[in-house]
């Protein structure tokens, strides 16, 4: 039988064409980085693509929820700066041109048309990046399925082969106090997420982070699955979670440190159908 790849089929390069303004995804060897730009200002541009390109995604999949909501990625040249989104704007609205780089004591250094700051965003994202040098990208939403499990109060079972991905490597906050406006909440998030990829904000929703923005993005749709199937799987009676040590080995399958290739697709599907992310 003879096997025909995607790649071997030249009609289908059409398909996989990028908008003329996309910088073309780089990607490393299989759970490695992937190489920096050669420039500084190439690398910031490829980071920002992405970025909006993730908030598109973010409001495709219904992560929305009125002006909840943040991913924020460090700048490549200023390591105590990071992009995100305005306030107020729509997640399927986002582009390039609207990003807003923003420094750890709050201040606005570029915007776009809307130059609003989400507190709360800064509150939280801020200390992250302080707290871990190795982060450069978090991402956190109200999206139902992560609001839902929050409630609980618990930590996700291994019940599915992706869920262990978050295996013995995310955490609970419990301090829930109301909308973080504060950065010493943001500190405190920091110390319970600790060294791990994922937290569990009781009774407000889930975040993730991750050394490539990819990474944090993939996590975070892939926690909120976990959220969704735990959901399900409860309420349709008693599970039985994988045990301990093939839990383990199993993390170490699909939990890995760099998640840009699970990312890829999102970014290809959405940078074809709405190119004007790139503006």
């Amino acid at each position: 039988m003879t096997l025909t790849l995607a790649q071997d089929r030249p009609q289908l390069g059409a398909l996989r064409r990028l908008p003329p303004k996309a910088l073309p995804t780089v990607l490393g060897d299989w759970g490695e980085p992937r190489p920096q730009q050669p420039t500084i200002e190439l690398e910031r541009l490829y980071r920002k693509q992405r970025l909006a390109a993730s908030f598109r995604l973010f409001g495709r999949f219904g992560f929305d929820f009125g002006g909840a909501g943040h991913i924020t990625v460090r700048d490549p040249q200023y390591p105590d700066h990071f992009w995100l989104n305005p306030a107020g704007v729509h997640f399927g609205h986002i582009r390039v041109s609207d990003l807003m780089l923003v420094n750890h004591d709050g201040e606005v250094v570029e915007h776009g048309e809307e130059k609003r700051l989400n507190r709360a965003a800064f509150a939280i994202h801020s200390r992250l990046h302080a707290a871990r040098p190795d982060v450069q990208a978090a991402a956190h939403s109200h999206s139902i399925y992560g609001k839902a499990f929050s409630a609980l109060g618990k930590l996700l079972d291994p019940l599915t082969q992706d869920s262990c991905g978050f295996y013995e490597d995310h955490s609970i906050f419990e301090d829930f106090s109301g909308v973080v406006l504060d950065t010493s909440e943001g500190d405190r998030i920091a110390q319970v997420l600790g060294d791990r990829k994922a937290v569990i904000l009781q009774n407000h929703g889930i975040l993730t982070v991750g050394a490539s923005l990819e990474t944090a993005v993939w996590r975070y749709v892939s926690l909120e699955n976990a959220c969704q199937a735990q959901l399900l799987a409860d309420a349709a009676g008693r599970t039985k979670p994988v045990p301990h040590d093939v839990a383990k080995h199993t993390a170490g399958q699909v939990g890995g440190r760099y998640g840009d290739f699970s990312f890829q697709p999102y970014f290809d599907v959405i940078a074809r159908e709405e190119p004007d992310l790139f503006d």
